[in-house]
């Protein structure tokens, strides 16, 4: 069973394909965290004990005490000096909260967190937890759900006033995690706009270590998934916990090394640009977070995560079926939209054997520059004479599907939207507004403007065939305020704004039933699971050179399945390569190209033509297959990588070159996954390969030269 629990001992087991997750209630009725590893490794229970300086109640002794024991949810104020899960200000104005344990029931299915993104739980298992508080009144849930074939758990918290009086939430984490010990590394994504995801390892050190956004969005700085693991963990050995957040907004991840040389992990929404207050009788959901373990190195933690992402929370028909390969306008056009040429494109695209044509920025309001018409969701009449429904009409005639972008969350100062309501920005009473790239940010925590927002695209959009939206959000958020809701309870703004945008990508999910949406934040400043939620896909960078990309992708990569990643082939800035090469580092993801096909040679339209044709081959690969990374680049000057399908019978194998000066063979490149007995045709060249030479590994020689890339497709004869 996935989930058990041990009346004579109290204790909770909670087991999945490879793991086990054991925690207990004590005498004192409190929740004690046990193990979290393999089902093959042994652990002892938790013996109480108590340091000194610790502090205790008396009716317990001085053996007990929330200092150092190993909590599965702490609490701020009760006796424990580590960060706490929960801050909890009550009438008594302390924010101390003691809960204890009530009952537990078992939930077939999941408890749906009411506007919010969480995973699909459909036949799985879970586990409710009641605590209670006897002084302020409140109720304390966790859930606990068991994804038993992805190796994963979920949990989360919700907190019901049940007392008399408000109460504020000053900090909120969906979990505690106490693990034994202090030798780990911790690995997580950092970098920047145009220039995301790069990983970082570091050893864990006494006190806090902590990644974190505070930007309103879950940033290009830092993203939500980060892993613990032993020193010498690798790619296929040791022991790796890897921890992620369903949520696009700030968030704070908490490592925390104590005296007794345990490791608390949380994660959550933190404590600054965070508060809500609860009335008698309301409650608040924490967003739901992922936890998953793999004594094989960080390979197995990726593919259980992928494939979590995959079936759990992705979109069925993300999965389902190919994703469409595009030609985006924004690097051919700019904001110079004109309907005569983009039917142009089309047609040339739908030669070109594209699926589909999506219109960029600049097609509505006075929008022909960055610093007017965001707001404004009317089609331009000059550039669209005949509305935007007789164009993408035209568009479909020519063959080939329709998509547009839409940035529905900003508005310019020089719109007409903010020209009528100022006041439906964020904003700081007496304080200028911030502006960052020429915009302002609507406020999302006020229901009349998402309200209006559905009103103005559905007009807009009504009876237009649009099967794709690309949804951009393009700067943070600052002088957080709204004017929907009162001075004392504007902390809650930033997580209300988030609801927000979850509650308009639902309705344009509703609205729109055929278009897939592709999200996007300056690229891949909210690459995270909330949005995968949601979109097929996600803009995974503004930087498509594609030597920046090999960095970028390996780091995505890590965490997120290659079915979210979108690369396209565009002309990166100075250093242009050659197309060839920038086609075989965007089919490491969802390929697309952003070019002017109306200034192609002939030559130039069919090599590209044959790079789609190709990839339509093996797309269905990086959409539902496993990734294996071989040689990563931010360790070698290569990088090398497999997708296999889950039967074994295919591979697609890439190795890209950076342009090293010293040519040299690779190290053996080994497809441990392709079968002894069997043979093995690369579709692309003819060569034939047995499969015992595929598992002893390739030897490929690197050229030495720049922009060398290989692919080769095997599939068992």
């Amino acid at each position: 069973m996935p989930i058990h629990f041990s009346k004579e001992e109290r204790l909770f087991t909670l087991t999945t394909k490879n793991t086990r997750y054991v925690f207990g209630v004590s005498k004192e009725r409190y929740l004690v965290h046990h193990f979290y590893g393999s089902k093959r490794e042994s652990f002892d229970l938790y013996k109480p004990c108590c340091y000194s300086f610790s502090p205790y109640k008396q009716e317990f002794g001085n053996t007990w005490s929330p200092d150092v024991f190993p909590q599965e949810y702490s609490f701020f104020g009760s006796g424990d000096f580590r960060t706490a899960a929960l801050k909890l200000k009550g009438a008594d104005g302390t924010g101390v909260t003691d809960f204890s344990y009530v009952s537990h029931r078992y939930l077939q299915g999941r408890k749906e967190i009411e506007g919010l993104p969480f995973a699909s739980a459909d036949g799985e298992k879970t586990l409710e937890i009641k605590l209670s508080d006897r002084v302020t009144g409140c109720e304390l849930f966790l859930y606990y759900t068991v994804f038993y074939e992805e190796d994963v758990i979920s949990r989360y918290m919700l907190l019901r006033n049940r007392g008399n009086a408000p109460v504020k939430l000053e900090k909120c984490m969906s979990f505690t995690l106490d693990l034994p010990g202090l030798d780990y590394d911790m690995v997580s994504l950092y970098g920047a706009h145009y220039d995301e995801r790069h990983l970082q390892r570091t050893p864990l050190h006494y006190g806090m270590q902590s990644i974190y956004s505070r930007r309103g969005a879950s940033s290009h700085q830092f993203n939500p998934f980060f892993a613990l693991c032993d020193k010498k963990a690798t790619e296929t050995k040791g022991k790796v916990y890897g921890f992620n957040f369903v949520y696009s907004g700030s968030f704070l991840d908490e490592v925390e090394v104590d005296q007794t040389e345990h490791t608390r992990v949380q994660v959550g929404l933190g404590e600054e640009n965070f508060g809500y207050t609860l009335l008698p009788g309301e409650e608040f959901a924490s967003p739901e977070a992922i936890l998953t373990f793999s004594d094989k190195g960080f390979g197995q933690m990726t593919r259980s995560l992928h494939d979590f992402t995959r079936n759990r929370i992705l979109p069925k028909e993300a999965v389902q079926k190919p994703h469409p390969v595009v030609l985006n306008t924004w690097e051919a056009c700019y904001f110079n939209i004109d309907e005569d040429k983009l039917v142009e494109f089309a047609k040339e695209s739908a030669k070109a054997g594209f699926d589909m044509l999506v219109m960029d920025d600049g097609w509505f309001g006075k929008r022909n520059n960055d610093r007017a018409g965001l707001g404004d969701w009317q089609a331009n009449p000059e550039k669209f004479k005949n509305g935007l429904k007789a164009f993408a009409e035209k568009v479909k005639e020519a063959g080939i599907s329709f998509g547009i972008w839409v940035e529905p969350e900003m508005v310019n100062p020089d719109s007409d939207l903010y020209r009528a309501h100022p006041e439906w920005c964020l904003r700081v009473p007496q304080r200028e507004p911030l502006v960052s790239r020429e915009q302002l940010v609507l406020d999302m925590s006020n229901p009349t403007v998402v309200e209006f927002l559905k009103e103005s695209f559905l007009e807009t959009f009504r009876g237009v065939p649009i099967d794709y939206f690309k949804w951009d959000m393009n700067r943070h958020l600052c002088h957080i305020g709204s004017s929907a809701l009162p001075a004392d309870r504007q902390d809650e703004v930033p997580f209300r704004y988030m609801k927000g945008v979850y509650e308009l990508l639902q309705w344009f999910k509703d609205q729109f039933p055929q278009a897939i949406i592709e999200t996007c934040s300056g690229g891949g400043g909210r690459y995270d699971l909330g949005m995968m939620h949601y979109g097929f896909q996600i803009w995974t960078s503004d930087n498509t050179n594609p030597y920046s990309r090999l960095w970028m992708q390996r780091g995505s990569l890590i965490a997120y399945p290659a079915a979210t990643m979108s690369c396209h082939v565009s002309n990166p800035g100075e250093n242009l390569r050659s197309l060839d090469f920038r086609y075989k580092v965007a089919v490491g993801g969802m390929l697309g190209y952003e070019l002017n096909i109306l200034r192609m040679s002939e030559a130039i339209k069919a090599e590209m033509s044959r790079e789609v044709g190709e990839y339509k081959s093996f797309e269905h690969l990086m959409r539902l297959g496993d990734y294996y990374s071989l040689v990563s680049p931010f360790e070698e000057d290569y990088a090398a990588y497999y997708y296999t399908d889950k039967a074994r019978k295919e591979f697609l194998l890439s190795v890209v070159e950076k342009g090293q000066t010293v040519s040299r063979p690779t190290k053996p490149l080994k497809i441990r996954e392709a079968k002894s007995d069997k043979t093995y045709v690369d579709l692309l060249t003819g060569s034939k390969y047995d499969g015992a030479e595929l598992r002893a590994g390739l030897i490929l020689a690197l050229t030495g030269e720049k922009d060398t890339a290989s692919l080769l497709h095997l599939v068992e004869e």
